[in-house]
């Protein structure tokens, strides 16, 4: 039998104030369960989807939006357009920096297929069509087999409290580089869509210079 930790390292809500929590000590993965898609940002996906999109970034909130603007017009995808540059605000008031990297892209492949942390400090990923990121509460992971690189079999100690992110939520993870000692990292990896050939559009913030996209 699992034993459950007292400690939540996580905090789920409907306010984007509940993402400002990833900053306690304790806690490693927020969720901001924002309302289901609209019709519009559903076709809005779906469009893009259809054409394989991919945008990266990199440069100040103000140089974003101008391209995401030019990318993406307030006329032609006004709702990717608002949830881009209001996750985008969201995230520089948490992080409270001003360089970004930013990624929306179709996704058709399992990307990370086994269980990991991020080597960096916080990490913003909200799946806008498709499945949403799978994580892991503290209680739940085996450490000593994640950091020998052991089998998701091995890491996960029971499958059935594996956690899955709502479609639209947007997620703030904490990485490996957090600057605050006494914190671990979230565990998570991808969903897996490669075998039933389904997509994802997934727009993905990151802080870290040192970052490859």
């Amino acid at each position: 039998m699992i034993r459950k930790s007292k400690i939540k390292n996580w905090m789920i809500g409907q306010s984007s104030e509940v993402l400002q929590a990833i900053h306690s000590q304790e806690v490693n993965i927020t969720i901001w369960e924002r309302k289901n898609s609209s019709t519009r940002l559903k076709k809005e996906s779906s469009t893009l989807i259809d054409n394989n999109y991919s945008l990266r970034i990199t440069g100040s909130y103000l140089n974003i939006s101008s391209v995401v603007d030019q990318q993406l017009s307030a006329t032609d995808y006004p709702a990717i357009n608002n949830t881009v540059k209001e996750l985008l605000l969201k995230y520089k008031e948490i992080t409270s920096i001003n360089d970004f990297r930013l990624l929306l892209t179709t996704v058709n492949s399992n990307m990370c297929r086994k269980f990991h942390t991020d080597i960096n400090d916080i990490r913003l990923l909200c799946t806008l069509s498709g499945e949403g990121t799978l994580w892991l509460p503290e209680f739940n992971v085996n450490r000593e087999a994640l950091d020998t690189q052991k089998d998701n079999e091995d890491i996960v100690i029971d499958p059935s409290y594996i956690m899955q992110a709502l479609e639209n939520s947007a997620v703030l993870l904490k990485g490996a580089l957090y600057p605050k000692s006494g914190t671990r990292a979230i565990v998570h990896r991808s969903p897996t869509i490669e075998e039933s050939g389904e997509k994802r559009l997934l727009l993905r913030i990151d802080t870290n210079d040192n970052l490859n996209f």
